[in-house]
């Protein structure tokens, strides 16, 4: 079990197991090499150093959890990183308390303290946070700094154009539990829906397109279509059996690549990634929108999102890769501000330079694309054998040749054109 904040004995427990596993993996060639079997050495070497990273990481933050039962604070202070349920968290740890101690002081059930620690307090009312802080020893200041805007997304207001845009793409997907008496209740609902997901998570601030991070804090669309998401997968993790997602458990992307090769790939995909701990959400995009793919938390879990905005086979397959290795290589170092991505971008940060090739060589490995006749091919046959070698649709090749040679006019009828939002949005697609 994966653990961004560790705030009880058995979340302590479980990290320690896992720093056992990690260690033993990483210092043992062959233990490695049986988990990781069949993946390209670039992958490889990507999965290590993400290996690497969790391993520091997860050691830091048992270590601040030791250390403050020990009476040594500064650690776990750092480590909530002002988060205000991580502060409460650590306050009770700081002040010896147990799960059970505290409910007695406040008079709940043992229980309660968990769920509430579970989801690091992000559903308690404002009268009963400050309750605990109280309890706790815990003091809050709130400072307001010109121009009165330190985060939050809403301090651009939604313009009429935006608004009329929103509601009809709201109305069209079936966001409203039901029935809008009118335009202006509809957008009071979308505010107070995107207002509540930035409460409850933050912005998607950040929109990783290129050498240059963009800042997206006032994205209404981006806001509305993240919130949706999160919405939708939060719905899943309170219906539906979410396996946790482990840092050592990677054999399955083979698997998951030659998906692509069934028909019915991109929804077995889905089923798949839940089964290692990762949702995946099927979002159209919205008008205006340059977003493909995200990857992001809610609260502990990885989710991917896809607006299936370019409806192909190949850029499918590209787009949920590049996500999944967001998930896989980057979930300490940047996953929970989140990653929101136009595949099509030419100039990219590190960060998703680093998606990019792991995406690209899980789904045709380098050293065979170096010396497959399909890269220099002018007809589909050698391109159509290579993708039988490698158990992929054979799509995935002949996108990736017409952007190698940067000529979409070439195979445009082979990337499978028209056959994604169909198995997500059914009827519905567009």
């Amino acid at each position: 079990m994966i653990h961004r904040f560790i705030g009880s004995e058995t979340q302590a427990r479980e990290a320690a197991a896992t720093l056992a596993e990690l260690d033993r993996a990483l210092s043992s060639e062959q233990f490695l090499e049986a988990i990781l079997e069949g993946l390209p050495a670039s992958v490889i070497e990507g999965v290590r150093r993400a290996l690497n990273t969790e391993r520091r990481e997860l050691s830091e933050l048992l270590e601040a959890y030791n250390q403050a039962k020990g009476g040594k604070y500064d650690l776990i202070w750092r480590k909530a990183a002002g988060d205000p349920g991580a502060i409460l968290i650590a306050a009770r740890i700081c002040r010896n308390l147990s799960q059970k101690e505290l409910a007695r002081k406040l008079g709940l059930r043992e229980q309660a303290i968990q769920r509430y620690e579970a989801e690091r307090y992000r559903s308690i009312s404002l009268a009963n946070f400050l309750k605990f802080a109280s309890v706790l020893g815990v003091e809050w200041q709130i400072t307001l700094s010109p121009p009165f805007k330190s985060g939050s997304a809403l301090s651009k207001e939604l313009s009429p154009n935006d608004a009329r845009k929103l509601l009809k793409h709201a109305r069209a997907h079936g966001w409203f539990a039901s029935e809008i008496s009118s335009d202006e209740d509809g957008i009071s609902q979308l505010k107070r829906y995107v207002a509540d997901h930035v409460a409850k998570y933050g912005t998607p601030s950040l929109l990783r397109t290129g050498l240059n991070v963009v800042d997206h804090t006032d994205d209404w669309s981006l806001l509305c279509w993240k919130a949706q998401v999160t919405r939708r997968a939060e719905k899943i993790l309170e219906q539906e059996a979410v396996a946790p997602y482990h840092p050592l458990d990677v054999s399955w992307l083979l698997q998951l690549v030659r998906l692509s090769a069934k028909e019915d790939g991109p929804k077995r995909a889905a089923d798949m990634l839940r089964e290692h701990g990762i949702v995946l959400i099927a979002e159209p995009h919205i008008q205006g929108m340059k977003v493909d793919g995200a990857a992001f938390l809610v609260g502990d879990v990885p989710v991917v999102g896809l607006t299936l905005l370019r409806d192909t086979v190949d850029n499918f397959w590209f787009t949920l890769l590049h996500e999944t290795a967001h998930v896989i290589l980057h979930y300490r170092t940047g996953l929970a501000t989140g990653f929101f991505d136009d595949i099509q971008a030419e100039a990219v940060d590190e960060m998703e330079a680093e998606a990019n090739a792991f995406a690209a060589d899980l789904l045709i490995p380098s050293e065979v694309w170096r010396r497959s006749p399909a890269r220099i091919a002018k007809t589909a046959a050698p391109v159509e054998a290579l993708a039988r070698n490698l158990g992929i649709h054979p799509a995935i090749i002949f996108g990736r040749i017409r952007k190698e040679r940067g000529d979409w006019s070439i195979y445009a009828n082979k990337i499978g054109q028209g056959t994604i939002r169909r198995q997500f949005f059914g009827d519905t697609a567009r």
